[in-house]
């Protein structure tokens, strides 16, 4: 009796690990992709551009970062009832809702871990090479006490975009789900009507 309870005890204690290797791979992929594609995109911009167009480019990064982040939580927050009783209604993104809830995990993972993280570093980079730009010419203390300043003010506008986010997707996560599920859903239908415009013509 003893030794099996030592026996369930020593089970109970072991930590399980059971990782999804597909998931795993493929957003090891994406991750790649995307984080690929948006610093070729912003290291055009920011290379060609002006000091005024690329603080631009470095404020979209930021607010793409923070949007993600908002769908990332309000994936979390939302319950499904409210989407059950659009289907009933026919309304073709409430389909597209209830998969983003019953994958809410990955969802998350995506916009938060990926996206969001993705938006950090290019923001990071991005905001060095404006420093950079904006330095030129400068004494070495004052380019100094400029770089300093705005690695600051692009984390404090980040950190502060996502804090005044959660608290947004907390609130309103069903409206915020219904809009990413219609906006999905138009992505998605878009070929199709497409094909019926070019049909009646």
């Amino acid at each position: 009796m003893q030794r099996d309870i030592e026996k369930r005890s020593r089970k109970a204690g072991k930590l399980k690990i059971k990782a999804d290797w597909k998931w795993i791979t493929s957003i090891f992929g994406i991750t790649i992709g995307i984080s690929a594609t948006m610093s070729l995109l912003s290291n055009e911009v920011l290379s060609e551009g002006g000091l005024l167009l690329s603080f631009g480019v470095l404020l979209l990064i930021i607010l793409i970062g923070v949007v993600f982040d908002i769908i990332g939580v309000a994936v979390t927050a939302a319950d499904e009832k409210p989407f059950h009783s659009m289907a009933a209604k026919k309304m073709p993104e409430a389909t597209e809702a209830i998969r983003l809830l019953r994958k809410a995990e990955r969802v998350s993972s995506f916009c938060n871990d990926v996206v969001g993280d993705i938006c950090g570093v290019i923001s990071g980079s991005a905001s060095a090479v404006i420093a950079a730009q904006a330095v030129i010419g400068m004494p070495t203390v004052l380019s100094r006490a400029v770089q300093l300043l705005m690695s600051a003010l692009v984390a404090g506008i980040t950190v502060g975009g996502k804090a005044f986010g959660k608290s947004i997707a907390m609130s309103n996560s069903t409206a915020i789900i219904h809009t990413a599920a219609r906006l999905i859903y138009s992505v998605k239908s878009a070929p199709k009507r497409l094909m019926r415009l070019i049909r009646h013509k």
